[in-house]
């Protein structure tokens, strides 16, 4: 089981808007979504806190090298839960096959959504 979590912003009536997502890459259904008008450590922790599901020890967790993501916060709360950090190495985003696919399929999903909805 693993998950890929991302960021994205959002132009709306109110100002921009950031929305963190939590996709399974098993069912392929976003779990967590959050939106902050910043993009702050809080904004992915509360993306990966709002998931229905009760993953197990050991899930695997994609993400890019982002502040969010290596913050002190973030990675405290995947130790919390016994999840794995999975990070490609600095400068190398195809660093491991199983990113570059989690990665594609977060982006995916933000152009589906920003096509058939925002724009």
């Amino acid at each position: 089981m693993a998950y890929v979590t991302d960021i994205t912003y959002i132009c709306t009536g109110a100002g921009w808007v950031y929305l963190a997502i939590v996709l399974d890459l098993f069912a392929r259904k976003v779990v967590g979504w959050p939106m902050a008008p910043s993009m702050p450590a809080e904004l992915v922790c509360n993306a990966l806190h709002g998931h229905p599901r009760q993953p197990c020890l050991g899930l695997v967790v994609h993400s890019d090298r982002g502040s969010q993501y290596a913050s002190a916060l973030y990675q405290e709360l995947l130790d919390e839960h016994g999840f794995v950090c999975s990070m490609s190495r600095k400068g190398n985003c195809c660093d491991t096959q199983s990113i570059m696919v989690g990665s594609a399929i977060a982006e995916r999903f933000f152009l589906n959504l920003k096509t058939e909805r925002v724009w």
